[in-house]
């Protein structure tokens, strides 16, 4: 059997506020916690879910991987707009003010991006 992603793991100074946000932010649910690591998924059998772990040592750079999020075009604003009142902020990463994505960060400076809707191919 090939591999298969299982969880994306995100570091943490505080475990609970951020997987709260990230639930809140998806409408995940927090699957598992444990001293060390709380994980959060749509639900128990979701084949994939994010994991976030302790870290102490603060966040100096852009992240190398984030994650993308998407939405109706009806939506989108309203969607940013939910994200900046739940603890995300403006983040920038040297865009030009053209792009098709909006970029944010979570409370922990974590950036993800609010892209703009899949267009459906009618066959």
């Amino acid at each position: 059997m090939p591999v298969a992603l299982h969880h994306i793991v995100i570091d943490a100074h505080d475990l609970p506020a951020l997987a709260r946000f990230w639930s809140e932010a998806l409408h995940w649910r927090v699957l598992s916690e444990r001293e060390r690591e709380i994980v959060i998924g749509p639900d128990e059998n979701a084949p994939v879910g994010i994991c976030f772990m302790p870290v102490t040592d603060p966040k100096v750079v852009k992240n190398r991987l984030h994650l993308d999020l998407t939405t109706t075009a009806e939506d989108r604003d309203a969607e940013i707009a939910r994200l900046l009142a739940l603890g995300a902020r403006r983040a920038d990463v040297g865009q030009s003010g053209e792009e098709s994505w909006t970029v944010l960060a979570d409370p922990e400076g974590n950036e993800f991006c609010v892209v703009r809707p899949k267009r459906t191919l009618v066959g």
